[in-house]
Formats: structure tokens, sequence, C-alpha cells
């Protein structure tokens, strides 16, 4: 099974973490967290990055970052090889939720299905909903949703 590595910013990589454990309690082994402080040198952030790897107990490793270009990402980037271990960065909870699922699957269906998880979380949603309408307050139906 492959393990899941997330760095980002302090606190996310954490709050991730516990919100995938929310959801999938028995993924507490192959979740692993690194929060990246802001007074913390990139060098110092990679050393414990690579001692994290390390302990990890598999042979597989996909680690998710939060920006692209930021410290964590750049972290992250000294440590995969593009065949052990692979990185993606934007990390999301549904990205993330989608990974747990299916961090049984092989490397690359596994980063195929955070890339689809990821994008397909995100969305714009409808503000239609009659809770959301402005009423008048001669409306005949002005009572009608609420509790």
């Amino acid at each position: 099974m492959n393990s899941i590595l997330i760095i980002a910013h302090a606190p996310l990589a954490h709050a991730l973490r516990q919100c995938a454990l929310h959801v999938f309690p028995d993924c507490e082994q192959g979740v692993v967290a690194l929060d990246v402080q802001p007074n913390v040198s990139p060098e110092e952030t990679t050393a414990t990055a690579r001692i994290v790897l390390e302990q990890l107990d598999t042979s597989h490793t996909l680690i998710l970052t939060d920006v692209f270009g930021a410290t964590p990402c750049n972290v992250a980037q000294r440590l995969a090889d593009g065949v052990k271990c692979r990185l993606i960065s934007g990390v999301n909870l549904p990205m993330l939720l989608r990974t747990v699922t299916y961090r049984h699957e092989p490397l690359d269906a596994l980063v195929q299905r955070a890339l689809i998880g990821g994008t397909q979380g995100i969305m714009q949603v409808a503000i239609t909903a009659p809770q959301n309408q402005v009423r008048k307050k001669n409306d005949s139906n002005y009572y009608d949703h609420q509790q």
C-alpha cells in the first residue's frame, strides 16, 4: 500500500491529516503530515522531511503540497524521485480523500485519482436555493422556508 505525505504551511498539513482520519480512521499509519513552520529554514525542513520519508513503511509515497513554488513544494521537489515518490501540488481535501480511498492502487494510478479528485472537488455552488433568496415582506410565501 502507498503512503501519503502531506507537506504544507503550518497548520494545514496536520489539519488535512486530521480531516482524513475523521473520514478514514484506519489510515493513521499511511497518512503523515509535515507542517512547514515560518521560522525554520528550508534546509532544516528538507532534512526533517527526509527523515519522515525514510520512516514511512512503504515502497511508494505520494507527496501532496499546498502551493507550487512555495517552500513546502520546493522541499518536496528535493525528495520526489518520480519513480518511488511522486509529487502533486495544490492539495485540497477532496484530493486527499480520493487519495486515501485508492492508496492501495499502483502509484501512477493513484496520481491520476488524486488529480481527478482535486479538480472534481472544485465547483461553483449555485445560490438559487430558497433560503438564499431575498424576499419581500408582502410575499405570500415569506414564511415557507423558516424553521
